[in-house]
């Protein structure tokens, strides 16, 4: 069997499993050597096809140019995003202005912000019917930009949302991503929405990305930061992808 062949199987094995690992390939390719085998991952790891993960374990590159509807993304990963958010949460101080972007790990924020008194501009339109779950967030005064509906993300975008937003300035922007890798950078879906992150970051003395370690080696249409150039809150340190000093670890 040629590498190509090889590597087409490779890959086969994982999508079956969703995760594998090199320990459990070498099962599969009983003539192959775990040299011969490390190789081939490697090259898929290049052509950004797999992602080797800490541990040993492999999993794919999740690439595609749609946005996942944020129902569907809101029960992935669900305790990483919580660990995510409340670190966000932890930045805000009390007077704050504060941006929150569209995304479900953004979302999460509000559950660590009761008590605080902020202000939050949001283009997010799951705020409101989140800000109703926690009485205690009577604190906070929520404005929410209009503009056209992105049905997926649950959120507005367009030229009407970024009007909107060019005459806002904030403390703080916390900013949701579809995925980060060494070619795409920091990117999204969607060139509207990649317009509006760059807004909003522009308009912040300080911006976050907030991004669960599913999202790297991810790839998607629209470049909107190069990797490293907005500090990434994440449950685990990610400095190959970003360089040192741009991830913050949320820790437990």
């Amino acid at each position: 069997m040629i590498p190509f062949e090889r590597q087409q199987k490779i890959y086969k094995l994982i999508e079956e499993d969703k995760v594998s690992t090199l320990e459990e390939l070498l099962t599969y390719f009983r003539e192959v050597s775990e040299s011969t085998l490390r190789r081939d991952l490697k090259a898929l790891e290049e052509d950004e096809q797999i992602v080797m993960q800490r541990g040993g374990k492999i999993r794919l590159v999740e690439s595609t140019s749609f946005e996942q509807p944020v129902r569907a993304k809101a029960v992935k990963h669900v305790e990483e995003k919580r660990l995510i958010a409340r670190k966000a949460a932890s930045l805000i101080k009390n007077g704050e202005s504060v941006f929150l972007d569209s995304g479900t790990t953004v979302l999460l924020m509000l559950e660590f912000l009761q008590g605080k008194e902020i202000t939050v501009v949001t283009t997010n339109l799951m705020v409101p019917q989140e800000m109703q779950r926690f009485p205690e967030l009577d604190k906070i005064s929520c404005i929410i930009l209009g503009g056209s509906l992105q049905v997926e993300a649950g959120s507005t975008y367009g030229t009407m949302t970024n009007d909107l937003l060019r005459q806002y300035y904030f403390d703080r922007a916390f900013i949701g991503i579809s995925g980060i890798s060494e070619r795409a950078g920091m990117n999204t879906p969607d060139e509207k929405e990649a317009q509006k992150k760059q807004i909003a970051v522009r308009n912040s003395r300080r911006a976050y990305i907030l991004a669960d370690s599913s999202k790297f080696g991810v790839t998607t249409m629209c470049k909107v930061f190069e990797p490293g150039e907005v500090p990434v809150i994440c449950e685990k340190q990610m400095d190959s992808f970003l360089g040192t000093g741009s991830c913050i670890v949320a820790e437990e």
